[in-house]
């Protein structure tokens, strides 16, 4: 009883053929005369019937089995009655008339249903993930992993690239998040780090000459969790010799718009393009989402000698004064203005001032703390009619910043500004090359270590490094940062600036990367590269909340498997093996 066709092989130009199927028993109806099979395999379902004037046993069986029971079924293919056809099902229009039944194995009563858009707990699905995936909206989205993943490889042979793997153990460069640490038996003490990317090995792979370079990656970080992000996941990973900015950018907007339409959707290019500083400034986010407006205003040179403290205070600390007008918003409560008011001291503000635009006047506590010119200024800036509600931001630019653009996002969702099938493509580029982080009192790198400076502002490392601009770029999906990458620095001295201005001293540059900067002394191209969160891409691409979705076998939002258990305790022998032991709390 092998397998000749899969359920939705089967189609009106197999009537009269006998076919064998396999698969799991979806739904058993009994009529009385006749029994009803819904089989579904991977690729769906197909109905088949068992009649007990056959001669055959399929009946008296049919009769015995229940859902999820493993079958294999022999019959021919006969054209449903028109009365009975199914236009919601892709086999529809025929049926299996059963000849042979065979249960080939029986299953227990399922913990939840084997149905889409089931609201059963998360970590339910997880620990029966086996059953979760047999769901046909999670083997669709397996699915259309296989065919993304497939489609890239294509794309990139015929574009000249080389697929390489490169090592999954290596050494511990902890810069960013954590590494997930290995400990070696033969080398009692030592420990191996899992790859946060292959970042370093693919500069290596340069120099060797390779040219064009990809990877479909398994990347490991020990970071607090959230939707989009697990401590293990995939990413594609390119790079390439003797190419620029622009470079990359038609090479990945083309392959966009491949993997785009092998999902029905159609994108154009290319792809506009915005810098940081103006994403920042007007929403507040260096991952912007543009399917709507609600652009954030500066009135800093309005109100900066402004009688209302909270903004002149600001100003005078050396910050902003921003706002966003949420149009026909005027019609909130006080208590729905309050709600906003206090998302936005959760972000880190320390208050929120409002304006409501009415038909005859302007309602606000602060309206009386400001001047004629003041007000008109505001309106004018931010083109406000009646109907609409001003809301105010005024700290230091990253506080502000970051608290406007949380606002405009949670004010797109109440309005369902979004639309849900748009696919609005940005690139976001000219990064800061460092910024500087206050609890560890140095300059880190704002993409990473390896990244290049523009060459105009090289000379500016050493004496004003947060006005150095990066050759970064990222490319934003909806708000979502899909991918990333830079231009590589490929010259000993400038890494070793780099290295330096990030606090690292010479030597300990050399006992980490010695062998990065002794290849660059042996010829190294210039070079440039991106890599793409394939997770997080499927994810939008099937419509999806979370990237565990895409996953076959994802961890908890904790780090955890319910599957297996993982992390487990080891035995005491294997910690001695390892010279490790445990310290008890």
């Amino acid at each position: 009883m092998k397998r000749t066709h899969y359920a939705t092989q089967i189609g009106t130009s197999q009537v009269g053929q006998e076919v064998i199927l396999n698969g799991w028993v979806n739904t058993r109806r009994d009529h009385g005369g006749l029994i009803f099979i819904d089989l579904r395999d991977r690729s769906g379902l197909i109905q088949v019937v068992c009649s007990p004037e056959a001669d055959s046993n399929a009946f008296a069986i049919a009769e015995q089995v229940r859902g999820e029971y493993v079958i294999a079924v022999r019959g021919a293919v006969q054209r449903r009655p028109a009365d009975t056809e199914n236009p919601n099902l892709k086999t529809g229009l025929v049926e299996i008339s059963a000849a042979e039944l065979q249960v080939l194995n029986k299953a227990k009563t399922p913990p939840f249903y084997i149905e889409n858009n089931i609201e059963v707990d998360e970590n339910l699905r997880l620990k029966y993930r086996y059953l979760d995936l047999r769901r046909p909206e999670m083997m669709g989205n397996l699915m259309l992993r296989h065919r993304i993943v497939k489609i890239i490889r294509d794309f990139l042979d015929v574009k000249g690239f080389i697929e390489v793997e490169t090592p999954i153990l290596t050494s511990s460069t902890p810069e960013g998040a954590r590494d997930y640490l290995v400990p070696s038996r033969v080398h009692p003490g030592r420990f191996y780090g899992l790859p946060q990317s292959p970042q370093i090995f693919k500069q290596m792979l340069m120099v060797a000459g390779l040219d064009k370079y990809f990877q479909i990656a398994r990347c490991f970080r020990d970071e607090d969790l959230r939707a989009d992000r697990q401590p293990e996941f995939t990413q594609l990973d390119m790079e390439m010799s003797f190419i620029d900015e622009e470079d990359i950018f038609s090479l990945v907007e083309e392959l966009m718009v491949l993997l785009f339409a092998a999902t029905g959707r159609e994108i154009k290019t290319p792809f506009p393009r915005i810098r940081y500083d103006e994403a920042m400034a007007r929403y507040g986010s260096d991952a912007p989402d543009l399917r709507f407006g609600l652009e954030i205003v500066d009135l800093t040179n309005i109100l900066k000698d402004s009688q209302f403290k909270v903004f002149s205070q600001a100003v005078q600390n050396g910050g902003v004064v921003r706002a966003i007008n949420a149009r026909g918003c005027a019609s909130w409560t006080r208590r729905e203005i309050d709600e906003m008011g206090k998302m936005a001291v959760d972000n880190g503000a320390k208050g929120m001032a409002w304006i409501v635009c009415t038909e005859t006047e302007l309602k606000s506590p602060i309206t009386k703390f400001l001047t004629q010119e003041e007000i008109e200024g505001i309106l004018l800036a931010l083109d406000a009619k009646a109907g609409d509600l001003l809301l105010f931001g005024a700290d230091s630019i990253a506080a502000v910043n970051r608290v406007m653009g949380f606002l405009r996002l949670e004010l797109a969702r109440r309005l369902k500004l979004a639309d849900p099938g748009e696919l609005n493509f940005t690139w976001v580029y000219d990064f800061p090359l460092l910024e500087y982080d206050e609890e560890e009192e140095r300059y880190v790198a704002v993409h990473h270590m390896f990244t290049s400076p523009r060459p105009e502002d090289l000379e500016m490392l050493s004496s004003d490094p947060l006005k150095v601009k990066a050759r970064a770029y990222d490319l934003v999906l909806n708000g979502t940062e899909v991918g990333g990458g830079s231009i590589r620095i490929h010259r000993r001295d400038w890494q070793e600036m780099m290295f330096e201005r990030v606090g690292m001293s010479l030597e300990e540059a050399t006992e980490k990367f010695g062998y990065m900067l002794e290849a660059f002394e042996y010829g190294t191209p210039p070079h440039g590269g991106i890599a793409f969160g394939i997770d997080r891409l499927l994810m939008i691409m099937a419509g999806r909340q979370s990237i565990r979705d895409v996953i076959a076998f994802p961890k908890t939002q904790s780090a955890a498997c319910p599957l297996t258990g993982a992390p487990s305790v080891v035995n005491p022998r294997q910690l001695r093996e390892l010279s490790l032991k445990i310290k008890e709390k």
